[in-house]
């Protein structure tokens, strides 16, 4: 959950559900949940805090299996459709004006609205993530966040990547978004991956079954 990001769509959103997610991980850190942030590329920013430092010095592990980016596994889902697949700079309704995308990338570090607290962990290493969590004794693991087609289903430390070491990964599909322009709408899209996953990868729930309330809803398409 970047401070910001180069499709004014996609950075509009993450501005709209980061207080439901600050809500959601407030009242699991009171009940004695681990909570990791990962604000990829963005460690330099935390440098020598107690939530980086934490994960930074968490006993490593041995992986039983490769960690790194996963894309999509053939030998277990079925292709996305390409709208969701493709890697397109821009998540905007079509017409909707936005940036060209590419570096120079202008995020530093995770949105504010989203608190890190002295007892979390900051991380955006797959080996420190392992360790963090064999180091509890963890095996489930609830994950929010965006953008589902990407980021939380591909990197080291995502949703492949979980069910990979075999842990057991819950996606909160009312706090996830995903990257495409599909003509059929945005909402479409990111239902589409939130079935997807449903289907091959871990099951779901919403918000409100963590912290009250009702699930969150984006107030517009786009």
């Amino acid at each position: 959950m970047w401070d910001t990001t180069q499709c004014v769509s996609a950075a509009r959103r993450v501005v709209e559900m980061a207080p439901r997610v600050n809500e959601a991980v407030t009242l699991l850190r009171a009940e004695g949940a681990l909570i990791v942030h990962a604000p990829a590329g963005c460690m330099d920013y935390y440098a020598g805090t107690p939530a980086r430092e934490r994960a930074r010095q968490a006993p490593r592990v041995q992986s039983p299996v490769p960690v790194g980016w996963h894309d999509w596994d053939r030998s277990r889902e079925a292709p996305l459709p390409a709208a969701l697949a493709d890697d397109t700079p821009c998540s905007c309704e079509p017409g909707e004006p936005c940036t060209e995308g590419g570096p120079p990338y202008p995020w530093t570090h995770q949105i504010e609205s989203i608190v890190i607290a002295p007892d979390d962990a900051v991380t955006d290493d797959g080996d420190e993530l392992l360790a963090l969590l064999e180091q509890r004794a963890i095996d489930d693991v609830v994950v929010m966040g965006v953008h589902l087609n990407r980021c939380v289903l591909g990197r080291p430390y995502g949703i492949r990547q979980l069910v990979y070491w075999g842990k057991s990964p819950v996606l909160c599909r009312d706090l996830t978004d995903s990257y495409h322009r599909d003509p059929r709408g945005h909402l479409w899209g990111n239902e589409q991956m939130i079935a997807h996953v449903e289907r091959y990868w871990c099951p779901t729930l919403t918000s409100d079954q963590l912290s009250g309330g009702g699930p969150f809803q984006f107030q517009v398409e786009g």
